[in-house]
């Protein structure tokens, strides 16, 4: 296990200092290589400092079969930039040169891997200051494959739960979770509903009883008030469709990148910092 593990590593220590802000963190997703690398990389910059206190980086696919329209389309955006997996690393490097701190989980799917090779996706995803990874499509079952060698890495491995993960389900789905557990607050893909924020605080008390992780909850959030909400009982609040839907939104006719790109996601994830920043005031109001 890394040094950087055994001192708890970049993501345990986030959740640390937002929970003493008496918080929930704000997680932000977006998609590596949209709509191009240099804008791509504009984006990441701007997050941490609009208020984004852990990042999840989409790892485009050709086939992402959970997400959906906003994500897709991002993805498609990104491989038709000339993105790629190496690419994707070398992204994540470069922000390293100026932010050591704020936490990097690369999402995915695992074709990616595969071809790229899961031993040497690990050492070059740590070697480039990559903290965890989400790979939506292995289950527990298959922890062999990149799990457990990702955590033998000095990788978190963060899971999904879901509406439908009942109390069997999930000591498996615990078990060689790391980092936080990521909540999918509803069923079907990404971006397609609202979340109700009573069914979500029943869900993360019941996560909260079989683990000492910190729960975050995604899918479906989109404005300030609902990661407010969410964020009374959350320990972090991820937001993905709705800041890939203000980069596209952002995009010329021919879907490039205009002045008003990175400014677009800047005032979204600003807008969404606040919210998270008011939910346990709200909660105590």
């Amino acid at each position: 296990m890394s040094a950087e593990m055994s001192s708890g590593g970049r993501i345990a220590r986030r959740f640390a200092a937002v929970a003493q802000e008496l918080r929930p963190a704000l997680v932000t997703f977006v998609t590596a290589g949209d709509p191009d690398l240099e804008t791509s990389a504009r984006i990441l910059a701007a997050l941490p400092k609009a208020g984004a206190d852990i990042i999840e980086l989409g790892m485009p696919f050709s086939d992402p079969m959970a997400d959906g329209p906003a994500i897709q389309a991002a993805g498609l955006r990104a491989l038709n930039a000339g993105q790629t997996l190496k690419k994707t690393l070398a992204l994540v490097r470069d922000f390293r040169e100026t932010d050591a701190d704020t936490p990097i989980v690369l999402m995915g799917y695992f074709n990616p891997v595969y071809q790229y090779g899961p031993e040497k996706f690990v050492a070059d995803a740590c070697a480039a200051g990559v903290d965890g990874l989400i790979v939506v499509d292995l289950p527990p079952e298959e922890d062999d494959e990149l799990c457990i060698p990702a955590l033998k890495g000095g990788l978190n491995f963060i899971r999904l739960a879901t509406p439908t993960t009942d109390d069997r389900r999930l000591p498996a789905v615990l078990q060689n979770t790391s980092g936080f557990v990521y909540y999918v607050s509803i069923n079907g893909i990404t971006g397609s509903s609202a979340p109700k924020t009573s069914e979500v605080a029943a869900a993360v008390e019941r996560i909260k009883a079989h683990t000492d992780l910190p729960v975050a909850v995604g899918f479906g959030v989109r404005t300030r008030e609902q990661a407010a909400a969410i964020g009374r009982t959350a320990d972090g609040v991820v937001v993905g469709s709705a800041i890939v839907q203000a980069v596209a939104g952002s995009l010329d006719e021919q879907g490039h990148a205009t002045d008003g790109t990175v400014a677009a996601v800047e005032a979204l994830v600003q807008e969404l910092a606040e919210g998270v920043r008011f939910a346990r005031q709200m909660a105590a109001e």
